[in-house]
């Protein structure tokens, strides 16, 4: 009987050990597929990736989403390779970012955007310059940043004047790049926008043409398609967020200014004078804002500035258009 029972004891521990381990493992696996993020229960800060002066500085600066954690870019393409990268989660942009990375297999889905803001982006040229019309630029040397919501503006003024990019020399600069190029002459236009555009006026530099009747220059809000799906409640949290915060500013332009001048790192007049005309209504992605959308990326296609077909329409996600009606 003695031998009986010791032979049995070893059986029941290692019975109880696996059920054990099994009723760990069962644990571990349902904390995940509570949350993939974070096996604790735990989802973390949503990442915000904001450009100098957008909507989204304003929600930071004055601390409207304590929880959020914010990275900085110095434009939409920067920032759209950080969704790619998987190290932010929402981020605005213009026009133009979108469709390359929509060309590029960046995952994103477009779930906001803005009133038009057409008056927000420009062609600089000096005061003393001859150049009165963008055909007068027929030969010359342009700067723009690649990718960006300026791009398509380059591409609607060479629709507007019939002309092609073989007509100009373009180079493709980045803001921080293309300011010292443009004041030292060595490009004779630099298309831009706010805030750079309103920190390079000066009285001897000239608007030769902005976007109006052009382009819409709208703001977009993207999201990865992760947390579209997992956190659907954070992203509708902080949307309304964004949504509260800017018809604030809105409703009050000056505190406005006063709040983004510290945060930009700017004048505060300088600051004043791009959101007069720079800072618009959110509004929610539509069928029309898919069309919009698309009918930029099939004009890219068609210059062979990004590869096609080119699919944007079906990354518009209106589920949390209500925040923004």
């Amino acid at each position: 009987m003695r031998t009986l029972r010791s032979s049995a004891r070893p059986r029941r521990l290692v019975t109880a050990l696996l059920t054990a381990v099994a009723l760990l493992a069962t644990g571990t696996v349902a904390a995940c597929a509570d949350d993939p993020a974070d096996a604790t229960g735990h989802a973390g800060p949503l990442r915000i990736g904001y450009q100098r002066f957008g909507g989204l500085s304003l929600v930071k600066a004055r601390g409207a989403a304590p929880d959020a954690q914010w990275s900085l870019f110095d434009s939409g393409p920067a920032l759209t390779e950080a969704l790619k990268a998987g190290s932010i989660d929402i981020g605005q942009v213009g026009e133009a970012p979108p469709i390359f990375a929509a060309a590029g297999n960046i995952p994103f889905s477009v779930i906001g955007t803005s009133q038009p803001i057409p008056r927000g982006e420009a062609v600089l040229v000096k005061a003393d310059s001859p150049y009165r019309t963008f055909a007068d630029l027929k030969g010359r040397t342009v700067a723009l940043n690649k990718g960006s919501n300026v791009h398509w503006l380059l591409v609607k003024l060479l629709e507007a004047h019939h002309m092609t990019l073989k007509d100009l020399n373009v180079r493709y600069l980045k803001p921080a790049e293309g300011r010292p190029a443009f004041d030292n002459g060595q490009v004779d236009a630099w298309i831009i926008w706010d805030p750079y555009f309103a920190l390079a006026e000066r009285p001897d530099v000239r608007v030769l043409a902005d976007a109006t009747g052009l382009a819409s220059n709208r703001e977009y809000v993207l999201a990865s398609p992760d947390v579209v799906k997992n956190r659907p409640d954070d992203v509708r949290a902080f949307l309304k967020t964004y949504r509260s915060t800017t018809d604030w500013g809105i409703a009050h332009p000056q505190e406005r200014a006063a709040v983004l001048a510290p945060e930009l790192k700017i004048p505060l007049d300088v600051t004043t004078r791009a959101l007069d005309r720079s800072a618009k209504p959110l509004a929610p992605v539509t069928p029309a804002i898919g069309a919009e959308l698309q009918a930029i990326a099939d004009s890219f296609t068609k210059l062979e500035l990004v590869p096609g077909p080119v699919d944007i329409a079906s990354r518009v996600d209106g589920q949390f258009s209500e925040v923004f009606r």
